[in-house]
C-alpha cells in the first residue's frame, strides 16, 4: 500500500516539474527573442522602419487620419496645446480634442494673435495691440490691456506670464503677471529692444534677451533677474547681465531644469548655469540649416550634409542639457522646416513629416500626396493644415 502511496506522489511531481520547465522554456525564448529583435530594431534602419510601419503603426497617410473641417479664411489662427488644438475665428477661439470633436469655444476679442503655452496653460495676445489673455485647460482664467504695442508674449509651465511692449516712451517695457492675473512688477529697457523672454520653472527669475542696434555692431545681452526682488523694487532686481561679442545675434532664450538658461544664437547655441556662459553649440564650419532650444531639457540644431552629387542629408542633433550627450537622427532629405515643442521635433520634409522625440526615436511618420506648407505641434497632438481641414496626428 505504500509503495502505491509512493509511486503515484512521484508521478504528480514529475507532472509539474514538466509543466515548469515548459514554462521556463516559453520565457526563456520569449526573452531571446525580444532581445534579438530589439537589437535589429536599434541597430538595423531598414528593420526599424518595417516594425515602425507594420507593427508599431506610426506611419499614417494623408486622408486616413482623423480632420477638422474648415471653412475659407480659418487656416491663419491656429494653435496646438496641450491635447488641443484651437481655431481662432473672428473673435471666437473653438477648442478641438485629440478625436477632432468640438469641446469648447471662447469669446476671445483679438483677431491677429500671438500664441505662447507651456503645460496647461496658454497664452494668447492681440500682435501689435494691447489686449491678452490666459487660458487654463479650456476657459479663460484672466484678461487684461496694457498700454503700447505687445510684440511678444511667454506663460511659464505654472501661469506666470510675461508681455513684451513696444510703442512707448522706451525702446521695451516687459510685464510680468502671476496666474491670477495679478501685475507683478514692470521693467523697463531705454535703449535695447527685447527679442526673447524666458521665466524659470521655479517662477525665481525672468531672463531677457536683449539687442542694442545703435552702434555700428549690434550688441546682444542676456539680462537675469530676481522676481522676487523685482516685486519690491523692479530698478534694483538685477541679478547678472551675460554681454555676448560684438556682432552676435542673440534670438531665443529658454530656461530648462535647474534653472540652466539655453541661449540661441545665429551661429552658436550656449547654456548659462552657476553664473557662467558656456558653448554648447559651435556651428562654425558646420552647415546649420535649423536650430531650437524649445525643447524640455534639450537643444536641436539640423545640419545638412552632402550624400551624393544632387543629395543630401539632413543630421537632427539633440543636445541634453543635464549630460550634454548628443543623439542624432537622420533623414535622406533636406529638411524644409522644423518645430518643436516639449519632447517632440517635426521635420517637415515636403511632402512628408516625421515626428521624433530627445531621445532620438521615430514617434509619428505623415505621408502627405501634395506639399505641406503649415503643421501646428505640442508635444501630445500635431495638426496637418490644409485650405479646407486639419489632419490629426496623435503623438
Amino acid at each position: 500500500m505504500k509503495d502505491v502511496w509512493k509511486q503515484e506522489n512521484l508521478i504528480g511531481v514529475k507532472k509539474i516539474n514538466k509543466k515548469k520547465i515548459a514554462i521556463t522554456i516559453i520565457i526563456v525564448i520569449l526573452a531571446v527573442a525580444s532581445i534579438v529583435i530589439g537589437g535589429l530594431y536599434m541597430s538595423n534602419k531598414q528593420i526599424r522602419e518595417w516594425i515602425d510601419k507594420n507593427i508599431f503603426r506610426k506611419e499614417v497617410e494623408q486622408d486616413t487620419a482623423i480632420t477638422i473641417e474648415l471653412n475659407e479664411g480659418q487656416t491663419g489662427n491656429i494653435y496646438a496645446f496641450n491635447r488641443y488644438i484651437g481655431i481662432l475665428n473672428q473673435t471666437r477661439f473653438t477648442i478641438y480634442g485629440n478625436t477632432g470633436n468640438e469641446e469648447t469655444s471662447l469669446d476671445i476679442q483679438i483677431s491677429n494673435p500671438i500664441f505662447n503655452s507651456a503645460n496647461r496653460f496658454l497664452a494668447i495676445a492681440e500682435n501689435g495691440g494691447q489686449k491678452f489673455y490666459l487660458i487654463t485647460d479650456k476657459s479663460i482664467s484672466w484678461e487684461e490691456e496694457v498700454d503700447g504695442n505687445i510684440s511678444q508674449i511667454y506663460v511659464n509651465k505654472n501661469g506666470y506670464v510675461a508681455v513684451v511692449i513696444s510703442g512707448t516712451s522706451y525702446k521695451t517695457v516687459v510685464k510680468m503677471y502671476t496666474p491670477e492675473g495679478k501685475e507683478m512688477f514692470t521693467t523697463f529697457l531705454a535703449s535695447t529692444r527685447a527679442v526673447d523672454v524666458s521665466i524659470s520653472n521655479d517662477n525665481k527669475y525672468l531672463a531677457i534677451a536683449e539687442v542694442d542696434t545703435s552702434g555700428t555692431m549690434i550688441q546682444s545681452y542676456i539680462r537675469i533677474m530676481s522676481i522676487d526682488k523685482a516685486e519690491k523694487d523692479p530698478t534694483n532686481a538685477k541679478e547678472k547681465t551675460y554681454t555676448s561679442e560684438a556682432g552676435r545675434l542673440i534670438t531665443n532664450v529658454k530656461y530648462q531644469n535647474r534653472n540652466k538658461l539655453v541661449c540661441m544664437y545665429t551661429d552658436m547655441l550656449t547654456e548659462i548655469e552657476n553664473d557662467q556662459e558656456n558653448v554648447l553649440v559651435d556651428s562654425k564650419d558646420k552647415k546649420i540649416i535649423f536650430q531650437s532650444v524649445e525643447l524640455e531639457n534639450n537643444a536641436s540644431y539640423v545640419e545638412e550634409k552632402s550624400s551624393g552629387l544632387f543629395t543630401a542629408d539632413s543630421i537632427v542633433n539633440i543636445v541634453n542639457i543635464d549630460t550634454k550627450e548628443t543623439k542624432q537622427y537622420t533623414v535622406n532629405y533636406v529638411a524644409k522646416e522644423i518645430y518643436t515643442y516639449g519632447n517632440i521635433i517635426a521635420l517637415n520634409l515636403g511632402t512628408e513629416i516625421e515626428f521624433i522625440n530627445t531621445g532620438g526615436w521615430l514617434v509619428k511618420r505623415y505621408i502627405a500626396n501634395q506639399e505641406i506648407t503649415s503643421i501646428v505641434v505640442s508635444d501630445a497632438i500635431a495638426g496637418i493644415i490644409y485650405r479646407d481641414k486639419i489632419e490629426i496626428i496623435n503623438l
